[in-house]
């Protein structure tokens, strides 16, 4: 299927989490649960959560990248994903559900977070 028609069905087909933002950072600080962005590496240099690891979009599209980027991630605990607006979290999680991870998209994206009270990771 062409990433066009990829993008369309992924963004019709998928709701964000119905998990709090509360919840989310419960199970974030009880280690139930891990963060990742998925927006790219200029965008997360230039600011990310202090919780989240990076798993780029880009990576996540291919194959043999998405394992790569994807292997410190276990198919046992939740994944909540964010990006910068929250549309980019659908495309991610058709692959990682189909990869079999307990993926869920935030609504939320990174500057919201931020209001929202999650913390700003420091700059190097």
């Amino acid at each position: 299927m062409p990433y066009f028609w990829l993008v369309i069905k992924a963004i019709f087909s998928s709701n964000h989490t119905t998990d709090s933002l509360d919840t989310v950072k419960q199970r974030l600080a009880s280690k139930e649960a891990v963060l990742i962005d998925v927006r790219e590496l200029t965008e997360w240099n230039e600011g990310h959560l202090e919780d989240a690891k990076l798993v780029p979009l880009s990576d996540i599209r291919y194959p043999q990248k998405r394992i790569d980027a994807t292997k410190d991630l276990s198919k046992e605990e939740i994944i909540y994903c964010h990006c910068r607006s929250g549309k980019r979290v659908f495309i991610a999680t058709h692959y990682l559900s189909r990869d079999g991870y307990d993926i869920r998209p935030l609504k939320a994206g990174y500057k919201d977070l931020l209001t929202e009270g999650f913390e700003n990771a420091k700059q190097e």
